[in-house]
């Protein structure tokens, strides 16, 4: 099934190529997240249904580049951009932001020096339960969700 989504004729906004980002996704995320991006409970949160969400939080877009499994991969900046905009598209389309940008290599480049430890769990729960509240409330969210 994922096959089939990686190559859907749709390509998200920031994904050049949907099957390099499926490919990225499945030799260095799904080990964790698992193919459905349901997670492994105690290792690897889920991030179907929610990795959209981090962005209608402040802080959110830092977060996703920063986490354990994104600052420290192998792949590159680039690379690592790509599989975050196919993830938002392929996990959680609908939570995405109508004025979405795509992340890009820089902005990757800036966060990964910076990657998050022990703090992250913390810190998803804190961004979630804002990112909740901006989303049940968009007339009072003027978040940007620009790099």
């Amino acid at each position: 099934m994922l096959a089939q989504i990686a190559q859907s004729p749709v390509v998200p906004p920031g994904v050049d190529n949907p099957q390099r980002a499926w490919q990225h996704w499945t030799l260095n995320c799904q080990g964790c997240h698992r193919p459905d991006g349901t997670g492994s409970a105690g290792t690897a949160p889920s991030l179907a249904g929610t990795v959209a969400e981090f962005l209608w939080a402040p802080g959110g877009r830092e977060y996703l580049c920063r986490v354990p499994g994104v600052a420290t991969s192998a792949l590159s900046d680039a690379d690592l951009a790509e599989v975050l905009n196919w993830m938002m598209w392929r996990f959680d389309a609908a939570h995405l932001r109508a004025d979405f940008l795509p992340f890009t290599a820089e902005e990757l480049k800036k966060w990964r020096g910076r990657p998050l430890r022990l703090e992250a769990s913390a810190m998803r729960a804190d961004l979630l339960g804002k990112a909740e509240t901006a989303i049940a409330n968009p007339g009072h969210n003027n978040l940007d969700s620009r790099p």
